[in-house]
């Protein structure tokens, strides 16, 4: 990612972290209309889920910068995904899920160039999170 991009994420994560419950609340109503499949991969209280959600796309938006550190631990999740039922196809739907959070959000600001941005980062986290996914299921293989 450029510095401008990196900027550009941080930014408008800054202007979407104080409303989380609420944009994590409709990132899962999203989820659910794209892909009804993912529904049972979340038996627990999805508020708590928000919570976890806000917080992974926190610490990644803080590690723009250098995310390897970050990315070890975005795989320990993906493993840990793949027992709760987590296939490789659903990190396309998450993404869609955010990209239409994020517009219905910002509406007009939400930008080509910030979409831009957004979609990098997320193909740095899924592209960590899938890689760890073929691995896993390899493995048990």
């Amino acid at each position: 990612m450029t510095p401008d991009q990196i900027a550009l994420v941080r930014e408008s994560f800054a202007r979407i972290a104080p409303q989380r419950e609420t944009v994590a609340a409709r990132f899962y109503e999203k989820l659910f209309d794209i892909d009804p499949s993912a529904r049972p991969l979340f038996r627990g209280d999805l508020r708590a889920q928000g919570t976890k959600l806000m917080a992974a796309l926190g610490a990644v938006v803080a590690s723009l910068d250098d995310l390897g550190p970050v990315l070890d631990g975005v795989r320990d999740l993906a493993r840990r995904h793949v027992r709760y039922g987590v296939e490789e196809r659903h990190y396309a739907s998450v993404g869609q899920a955010l990209m239409a959070t994020l517009q219905e959000g910002f509406g007009p600001a939400f930008t080509p160039a910030l979409r831009e941005a957004w979609a990098i980062a997320y193909g740095a986290l899924s592209g960590a999170m899938i890689d760890a996914t073929r691995r896993t299921l390899a493995d048990a293989a």
